[in-house]
């Protein structure tokens, strides 16, 4: 029987596979873009305030988004997309810190940022739950995450081709097609203030919230959100 692959060797897969796929990865997400989640990386940035983290920054896709008051430092896995995505903010003009490092453990001091950023990456991170504790250890008391995923969908039909597109999707770019991040963040504490789904419950907008020092976290899933 085939081992199963530790978390430190999937996530050298990952960034074998991005390196890989790095000077393709701009063409082929914006097509996803234009049929999923047109909008979402408006709304995510938008909504970003203060000292800033983007974990899995990627090609800096999201940097353009950004409200320009706020302090940005982004990491990336791949070096490959780190390059592009230098490349791009220096492009813009836009003054943000980029460097390489790894969602599952982050280099930076508890509490530093007031806002954590990810979009589109938690579906290839090995070990989301570990990324989404990373993210809420780096944030202030009553710092911010904001999320940009695709996600399982809540329609059983949907959620069926989902399954069954899965074994393909993670050989080729070890993309997790059912997940749900708000099992994470819910898991790790947080607050949830705002769910957005759209396009069959497959993508998802997500504001949640690291309580206050003094405050016992009362994890909390809405019912409502778009459809």
């Amino acid at each position: 029987m085939r081992r199963a692959r530790s978390v430190a060797e999937q996530t050298e897969r990952v960034r074998r596979l991005q390196d890989r796929e790095a000077h393709r990865y701009d063409r082929r997400i914006a097509f996803v873009e234009r049929v999923l989640v047109e909008g979402g990386r408006e709304w995510v940035c938008g909504r970003a305030r203060g000292r800033v983290l983007e974990v899995a920054v990627g090609t800096a896709r999201n940097v353009r988004y950004y409200p320009a008051e706020v302090i940005l430092t982004g990491v990336e896995l791949s070096e490959q997309m780190l390059a592009i995505g230098r490349r791009r903010a220096r492009e813009l003009g836009r003054d943000a810190d980029l460097r390489l490092g790894d969602a599952q453990a982050l280099d930076f001091d508890d509490g530093a940022f007031d806002t954590v950023v990810c979009t589109l990456a938690l579906c290839t991170v090995p070990d989301p739950r570990r990324a989404v504790a990373e993210a809420r250890r780096v944030l202030r008391p009553g710092g911010r995450i904001l999320l940009l995923e695709h996600v399982r969908s809540p329609l059983l039909a949907v959620r069926l081709v989902q399954h069954l597109l899965e074994p393909l999707s993670l050989h080729l770019a070890a993309d997790h097609l059912t997940r749900e991040p708000l099992d994470d963040l819910a898991a790790e504490g947080f607050e949830i203030e705002t769910v957005e789904r759209s396009k069959w419950g497959l993508v998802e907008r997500v504001s949640a919230r690291k309580p206050d020092a003094m405050r016992e976290p009362r994890p909390r899933i809405p019912s409502g959100g778009r459809h």
